[in-house]
C-alpha cells in the first residue's frame, strides 16, 4: 500500500489563479505489524517538516510582496542584495531568505537599506518554541530539557542546554519586565464599591511556606545557602497554581501574588484564606492584597513546634531531691508533658485563649527545672512559640 499526502495552496489575492499542489509526504506500507501500525515518529516528523516548508515558503513570499511599494509615494522600493536569516521553530531551523532594498528617496530614513523580514521577524526564536523551552525547563533540568525536545520534535539540529538555558532567562526577563509595580496596598476600592461588585467566586486557599536550598559544596552552615518561598493558590474550582521567589532577592514579592490571585479571577469581595507557617516574612506577605483576606497558621507547623518542645521536655533532667519535697523535679517535668498535650489540645478545638494560659504555664513550670542546657532550649522554643 502507497500513501501520498498533497497539500493544497488556494491564493487569495487571484481569483484566477488556480490552487497549487504538492506532494509533501508519501511512504510504502507491506502488511501490518505493530512496527507499522499508523505513522512512526521519523515519519511524523519528515510530515511535519514538509508542510512546514511549503507553508513557510508562501507566507515569506506575500509578506515580502507586500511590503515592495512604498508605503508613502506607492514607488517600488529597488532591490539591493538577499541575505538569510535563521528562525528557530518547532519543526526545526528555518533558514528565510531575507532581500535587503534600498529606502525610497521621496522620505529621509536613518539608513539606506533595510530588510522587510527582519522588521516583521524580529525575534529568531518563535513564541511556541520558547514557551515549551521555559516549561520544561521550570521541571527538569536544561540537560534533560534539551534531550526531550530533541528526541520528540524535529528541530533539525542538537538542541544544547545552554541554548535553553539562554531562552529560559529570557522568558523569565521578559515576565518580569511584564509585572507592574511593588505596592504597601493593593486595596483600591471602599466598601461601598464591593457591595456593587457581582456575586464572587467560591474563596480562594493560598499556602506559603519557606525553606533553604544550600549548596551541595558549602564549608559551613552560613555558607551558599538561601531561602525561598513557595506557595500554591487552590481556587475552589479549577486547577491550582504554584508559584515561589527567593526571599532576598525578588524585589516585587506581593505584586508576583497579587497577580496569581488576579489570574484566578479573584475580586475585592471574595475570600482569600491564607495559610502560613506564621514567619514575619510570611506574615506580612498577604497583608493588603484583598479586604476579606483571613490568615491562618498552617497546623503542620503549630504541631510540628509542638512535637519538638515535647521530645526536648523528655530529655530534661529533674532537679537534686528535696528532703521536704522529694518528687517536685519529677512532678515539675512531667506537669510540662501534659501542658504540652493540653496545648494541642486547645488549638486542635480553636481555644487560643486557654492556649495562651497554657504556654504561661509552661514557663513557670520550666522555673522549677535546674538549669542547663534542655531547659534553655525548651524555654526558648516556648517564647518563640507564644511570639
Amino acid at each position: 500500500m502507497k500513501v501520498s499526502v498533497q497539500l493544497i495552496v488556494d491564493p487569495d489575492d487571484d481569483a484566477a489563479a488556480a490552487p497549487m499542489v504538492r506532494e509533501v509526504f508519501s511512504l510504502d506500507r507491506d502488511g501490518l505489524t505493530p512496527d507499522t501500525l499508523g505513522l512512526q515518529l521519523a515519519e511524523a516528523q519528515d510530515l511535519l517538516v514538509a508542510v512546514q516548508d511549503t507553508l513557510i515558503t508562501h507566507q515569506v513570499r506575500d509578506a515580502v510582496a507586500a511590503q515592495v511599494p512604498c508605503p508613502h509615494c506607492g514607488r517600488p522600493r529597488r532591490h539591493k542584495d538577499t541575505r538569510a536569516i535563521v528562525v528557530r521553530s518547532l519543526f526545526g531551523a528555518l533558514r528565510l531568505p531575507s532581500p535587503r532594498w534600498w529606502h525610497c528617496p521621496c522620505r529621509d530614513q536613518p539608513t539606506r537599506t533595510f530588510q522587510p523580514l527582519v522588521a516583521v521577524l524580529p525575534e529568531r526564536t518563535t513564541p511556541e518554541l520558547a514557551y515549551l523551552q521555559a516549561r520544561f525547563a521550570g521541571l527538569v533540568s536544561y540537560g534533560i530539557t534539551a534531550k526531550l525536545l530533541g528526541k520528540l520534535l524535529p528541530l533539525g539540529r542538537r538542541l544544547h542546554p545552554a541554548v535553553v538555558r539562554r531562552q529560559t532567562q529570557a522568558v523569565a526577563a521578559r515576565l518580569e519586565g511584564e509585572l507592574g509595580e511593588e505596592q504597601f496596598s493593593f486595596i483600591d476600592t471602599c466598601q461601598r464599591d464591593r457591595d456593587e461588585l457581582p456575586r464572587p467566586d467560591l474563596p480562594l486557599t493560598v499556602g506559603l511556606d519557606g525553606g533553604y536550598v544550600h549548596s551541595s559544596t558549602q564549608r559551613t552552615r552560613r555558607d551558599g545557602w538561601f531561602e525561598v518561598i513557595a506557595g500554591k493558590a487552590v481556587p475552589a474550582e479549577g486547577r491550582a497554581t504554584c508559584f515561589g521567589y527567593v526571599q532576598t532577592y525578588d524585589t516585587k514579592p506581593k505584586r508576583r501574588l497579587f497577580e496569581v490571585l488576579k489570574a484566578h479571577g479573584m475580586q475585592d469581595n471574595q475570600q482569600v484564606t491564607f495559610l502560613t507557617d506564621g514567619g514575619e516574612d510570611i506574615r506580612d506577605l498577604p497583608c493588603y492584597l484583598n479586604p476579606q483576606a483571613e490568615h491562618l497558621l498552617d497546623w503542620f507547623h503549630i504541631t510540628m513546634r509542638i512535637t519538638v518542645m515535647t521530645n526536648v521536655a523528655k530529655s530534661l533532667q529533674p532537679s537534686p531531691p528535696d528532703p521536704e519535697f522529694p518528687s517536685a523535679g519529677a512532678d515539675a517535668i512531667t506537669e510540662i508533658g501534659r501542658n504540652l498535650e493540653r496545648l494541642k489540645w486547645f488549638l486542635w478545638h480553636g481555644n487560643v485563649f486557654r492556649a495562651l494560659q497554657t504556654v504561661e504555664d509552661l514557663t513557670v513550670a520550666l522555673d522549677a527545672v535546674p538549669h542547663g542546657p534542655e531547659q534553655a532550649k525548651l524555654g526558648k522554643a516556648v517564647g518563640e512559640f507564644d511570639t
